[in-house]
């Protein structure tokens, strides 16, 4: 019993001792997974760093065979679930309604690009690209994971296109 008193006795010394007192030093080194500090303040703003997904762009068209669309303002149901039942067949594997997967979430796609940048980018995502500075940068922030081309008919792609307005 007095050696197990002894023992906790000691702890509890050595635990007063390492944490109390001490005046913490600042290390002025640079340490693993820090930047060195600046030692002077930027004259610049840096830039926006915001993801090419979050980018709003609507007037961009794309490069493709979609040229000009008109949506209507009502939403055609029976066209949505047909898109909804290509959707699930052909692109549910890498893109999620409502969340970033593999590929973005098509959810409040339209607030983001226009109709014939979405067209384009499911006809032909290959072109899309090679020849479209954002379908690049998105590449770039989805880990290099290009969209697979479907080949999906213009009238397929429609549907999946009226399906995205009901998300």
């Amino acid at each position: 019993m007095k050696h197990l008193m002894k023992s906790l006795a000691a702890v509890a010394i050595i635990t007063l001792i390492s944490c109390g007192g001490k005046e913490e030093k600042k290390n002025e080194g640079i340490q693993i997974g820090q930047k060195p500090a600046a030692t002077e303040t930027p004259t610049e703003e840096p830039a926006a760093t915001t993801k090419p997904s979050e980018t709003i762009d609507l007037t961009n068209k794309g490069v493709g065979p979609i040229k000009n669309l008109v949506l209507p303002a009502e939403i055609d149901q029976a066209m949505a679930a047909k898109g909804m039942e290509v959707y699930k067949t052909k692109c549910m594997a890498c893109h999620k309604p409502d969340k970033k997967f593999i590929g973005p979430a098509p959810k409040d796609i339209f607030l983001r690009r226009t109709p014939e940048w979405i067209m384009n980018m499911i006809l032909d995502p290959e072109d899309m690209i090679q020849k479209d500075p954002l379908a690049k940068a998105l590449l770039i922030e989805f880990n290099g994971s290009p969209m697979a081309n479907q080949n999906l008919t213009e009238e397929e792609a429609r549907q999946v296109l009226e399906y995205f307005r009901t998300l």
